[in-house]
């Protein structure tokens, strides 16, 4: 992944962020299956509506209770880059979304795989996370499960469908963003000119 948090606070491997995270991990098959051979968009929506939103809880509950662990920082955005992954093939194979969006948000991990594998070479394994991130992140998964919502009927779904598809643009928009700078912090580390305060 691209990024870590920048305090790891304990080696602690049980405790309820991660138990969230965990679970948030097992749940992306569970809704590839409601999403593509079930077809259950309702449950699918539920799904990826609780994931999001444990998303923002297991962070809150580690920074209040201070269980910041290593295994936390590498499971959150395992989860974050598994559901994203999953709903981008899940609605393209669906046609809920084109697939030149998948192209594009694929494209960006791939690119940041790339940038973490050349950091990885030489002794660093993470990155500071950035709010651009945080956000690209939290708009792409607030906005999956509302696009769902709006393949229902009434004015609630329709405005689902607007709202999720504005989340989705944006959030495209921020997670390259987000991705660029990270590109850029990665060169200056790369020559030098930085050590980011994440690095063991």
């Amino acid at each position: 992944m691209e990024i870590q948090e920048t305090a790891v606070q304990s080696d602690k491997i049980i405790t309820i962020p991660n138990i969230l995270s965990f679970l948030r991990v097992l749940g992306v098959p569970l809704f590839l299956w409601l999403l593509l051979v079930q077809e259950a968009d309702g449950r699918a929506f539920v799904l990826l509506a609780v994931s999001s939103f444990t998303d923002w809880l297991d962070g809150k509950i580690a920074r209040a209770t201070g269980q910041i662990t290593r295994l936390g920082q590498l499971l959150d955005p395992i989860a974050d880059r598994l559901y994203i992954a999953a709903a981008i093939i899940g609605f393209a194979i669906r046609g809920l979304i084109p697939w030149w969006l998948l192209v594009v948000l694929l494209g960006r991990d791939v690119v940041m795989a790339v940038v973490m594998l050349r950091l990885k070479r030489h002794g660093v394994v993470g990155l500071p996370v950035h709010f651009l991130g945080k956000a690209a992140t939290f708009f792409l998964l607030l906005g999956f499960p509302l696009l769902l919502l709006g393949g229902f009927e009434g004015w609630v779904a329709e405005a689902a469908l607007v709202l999720g598809w504005a989340l989705l643009l944006w959030g495209t928009v921020l997670y390259w963003y987000a991705a660029l700078l990270y590109i850029e912090q990665s060169q200056r580390i790369l020559a030098g000119s930085a050590v980011p305060s994440s690095a063991t």
